[in-house]
């Protein structure tokens, strides 16, 4: 075990990295990386100009109109704020959540509460908010992700859990020596591999991938983005149409059963349904074969390229790879399901070096040599409402009370949401359709957050109670797959009046008069060293002896020994499928789910398929939207975090969001490099300022999320955002009923030039205020 000493207490741990702080006179000035990390993430240089600035919450607000008692729900977003004391915003709080729950019951509070505010396990806001709930009597809660609930849907029918599989990837030092031609579909952004929930101290992913170069590995980037798959390393680059990579593994699988390229051994071993799959691959169930002159038509590839790729893909040890993006799109199922297929026809799953991947570089986890030890955890009890939606589903939630929808196999209905809390996320930032939202988020009778900052989600509620962030209090940063384990400490004292999530839940908890069940009579340090010590039988399981909690605290760093023998994911699988069966109905893959047929669902049949209405569905609308969107991850702030920090900033075109687009595409909208543009659909409009690229698929634009939401007429419903949120333009739509996934990815848009005058860039200032003595009408 090594213990890095660190006697002044001073590292800050983020999602995306930590970092010694610089703190004078109360003041953060400077922050320097942590010395183990190879490749220190840039977003870390926004704290010193970020975590003390103008745009924090400094006490706690109220509307206007909710403070006056109105039941005015459509003003949320539009009137000013009065800053009240912490005594009356938390009686406030408490009589709501005591009035609602009376009057309509637990199920009518929507606690879902996504978002990423703090590595620290303790200070977890989630978890912290569950926790509440979970005391409180029940809350409505979400299921499944915005990255990736798709997969995680359909994965378990066929493969298994997928955060599982994730924590059993096969290791980049593995890779590193077996692999030689690795497919990345929809790339391998390092932008991405930035980050990891609890923390992200090894940034190792450009290392690794220069050393499967250097050791004569392949790769080859199918995506509509050329930097996609950068990382100082050469690849082939097949730019194909977004949303179209299922046909291409389809016409692959093709390929490989009519050439007899398949493992047949691994196929009657391993797996089960072979026969109904090939019965739709050769056109015997729907007359289209599903060869590679057929994919070229959709997916813009030529056949012989498709064909020779499937030859490829079965001479070499062959590692296929699938971003996260991939499933965020109409039909996002069935892409991660023809991964499964065209792996498992090539029956390479399990070796050394080749098989499956599900999201390398979509976070810093995948592939990591680190043991999987998840450390503390702050426990959240149990939810005695059972009612949970796809978190992805909120608005049409809010807007369609009790109305039937299909999820997975079942019928559901929408609970009847009266009140919203939320802390440690930001439904502004990461839903689609956000004029949609506004509307769906203006139906329930009170709105509450607890917010750091003066974000889009903390204007449009009724109550913000302001939140301390990681480098105000007392914490221990530490993440599944990460390999550290680090002692928080506050860098100094909390901005203004905030207070940290867990104060303020046990304040209300005990004016509900259940504090003792909320906090168990423990403080914020006894909690801490609680925590670590319940750590303690999961780290041994794992094969880590921790020291005492006083010792951790003492060299505030630890680091715990690597593996000795790296992992291969399902290798104990592919040696004796019956000794070591999947978390499948058969226990071994599924390339026919009789589980899915029986659903009853058109596009997902019970089989990896292309679904011919969609691609209908997508021709119709490029008939008026001639420009297809994909809204990326940025690369200079995790999600929305920190776009207001200096180094979100210096990416920005005249204050906008940048947008990637091609020559071609520019020259026929007379369009120029650093133009701001009006980019616009049938469900809202943005600024965005344009870089130009041939490095983008002509047809194709992309701009990154995370540019807070900015209207330029906040009284205007569907008004223009003049910042660059991608989300006002994106569908609000489903995977498909069966994962009920986001689907941002499936967009269509036209783009002009805006022809000014520029407005002023408002989103990181706080609201307005009004005193109480300067009330309308007192």
């Amino acid at each position: 075990m090594n213990h890095r000493k660190n006697a002044k207490h001073s590292l800050i741990v983020t999602h995306w990295g930590t970092y010694q702080a610089q703190v004078e006179q109360g003041v953060l000035t400077a922050v320097t990386p942590f010395a183990a990390d190879s490749q220190p993430s840039l977003i870390g240089y926004s704290l010193p100009d970020s975590v003390q600035g103008n745009s924090r919450v400094r006490r706690p607000a109220v509307r206007l109109g909710f403070l006056q008692g109105k039941n005015n729900p459509q003003q949320r977003g539009r009137e000013p704020f009065v800053e009240v004391s912490w005594e009356e915003a938390l009686s406030l709080t408490a009589g709501e959540l005591q009035r609602v729950a009376t009057s309509y019951g637990h199920q009518a509070i929507y606690g879902g509460s996504y978002g990423w505010a703090s590595a620290g396990r303790f200070h977890h806001a989630q978890s912290q908010l569950h926790r509440f709930f979970n005391c409180f009597g029940g809350y409505t809660g979400s299921t499944n992700t915005y990255s990736i609930a798709a997969g995680e849907r359909v994965l378990p029918h066929i493969l298994g859990d997928l955060d599982e599989l994730q924590r059993q990837h096969t290791h980049w030092p593995v890779l590193a020596e077996h692999c030689q031609l690795f497919i990345a579909i929809g790339g391998l952004p390092s932008r991405n591999s930035q980050v990891n929930g609890g923390g992200a101290n090894d940034h190792a992913l450009d290392q690794w991938l220069r050393t499967l170069q250097d050791n004569g590995c392949r790769f080859i980037n199918v995506s509509p983005v050329r930097n996609d798959l950068t990382s100082g390393i050469s690849s082939d680059w097949l730019a194909i149409k977004p949303g179209t990579d299922t046909a291409l593994l389809l016409a692959i699988c093709q390929v490989l059963s009519e050439e007899q390229l398949v493992n047949q051994e691994f196929i009657r071993r391993c797996t089960v349904g072979f026969e109904q799959f090939n019965d739709y691959l050769q056109g015997n169930i729907d007359g289209q074969v599903k060869n590679p002159q057929w994919a070229a038509e959709i997916t813009g590839l030529e056949a012989t390229t498709i064909r020779s790729l499937a030859r490829l893909m079965a001479e070499r040890r062959t590692m296929v790879n699938m971003a996260w993006s991939v499933q965020r799109a109409r039909q996002g199922e069935q892409a991660f399901w023809a991964l499964v297929a065209v792996t498992a026809l090539l029956g390479q799953i399990g070796t050394p070096g080749g098989g499956i991947g599900f999201g390398y570089a979509s976070t810093n986890l995948s592939g990591a040599h680190r043991r999987r030890f998840s450390g503390p955890r702050m426990p959240a009890g149990t939810n005695p409402v059972k009612e949970r939606i796809p978190v992805a589903r909120i608005t049409d939630m809010l807007l369609n009370p009790r109305k039937q929808y299909q999820f997975d196999g079942q019928t559901l209905t929408y609970p009847d949401i009266r009140l919203i809390y939320w802390a440690g996320g930001n439904a502004f930032h990461h839903q689609q359709d956000l004029n949609r939202l506004i509307r769906g988020w203006r139906q329930p009778e009170a709105v509450i957050v607890h917010e750091q900052y003066w974000t889009a989600q903390a204007k449009f509620a009724d109550i913000v109670l302001p939140a301390t962030t990681s480098l105000e209090r007392e914490d221990i940063g530490s993440a599944s797959n990460d390999g550290f384990m680090i002692a928080m400490h506050p860098q100094f004292p909390p901005h203004a009046e905030a207070r940290d999530d867990y104060l303020i839940f046990s304040q209300l908890a005990d004016k509900l008069g259940f504090a003792e069940r909320f906090t168990e009579g423990r403080n914020e340090q006894q909690w801490l060293e609680y925590l670590y010590q319940q750590s303690l039988p999961r780290a041994a399981a794992e094969g880590i002896r921790l020291p005492s909690y006083a010792e951790f605290q003492e060299a505030g760093v630890i680091e715990y020994p690597r593996p000795v023998k790296p992992q291969i994911l399902l290798q104990a699988f592919r040696e004796n499928p019956q000794a070591a069966p999947l978390a499948t109905p058969s226990g071994k893959i599924e390339l026919f789910s009789s589980t899915v047929a029986g659903f009853g669902y058109p596009e997902a049949p019970g089989y990896a398929c292309w679904y011919p209405p969609e691609q209908n569905h997508r021709q119709q609308e490029q008939q008026q939207w001639p420009l297809h969107l994909l809204s990326s991850q940025p690369r200079t702030r995790l999600h929305s975090q920190y776009d207001q920090g200096s180094v979100s900033r210096k990416t920005k075109i005249h204050g906008r969001e940048p947008l990637w687009m091609h020559p071609v595409d520019a020259a026929l909208r007379g369009i120029t490099d650093q133009s701001v543009v009006r980019v616009f659909n049938q469900r809202g409009a943005l600024l965005a300022g344009v870089r130009l690229s041939e490095d983008i698929l002509p047809g194709v634009i992309q701009i990154s999320t995370g540019a807070w939401y900015d209207p330029l007429d906040p009284m205007l419903e569907g008004s223009l955002d003049k910042h660059g949120n991608p989300n006002i333009l994106t569908p609000d739509t489903g995977s498909s009923r069966l994962g009920q996934g986001c689907s941002a990815q499936t967009c269509f848009v036209e783009v002009e030039i805006y022809p000014g005058p520029l407005p002023k860039i408002t989103a990181w200032q706080p609201p307005e205020f009004i005193f109480r003595e300067d009330f309308p009408g007192e």
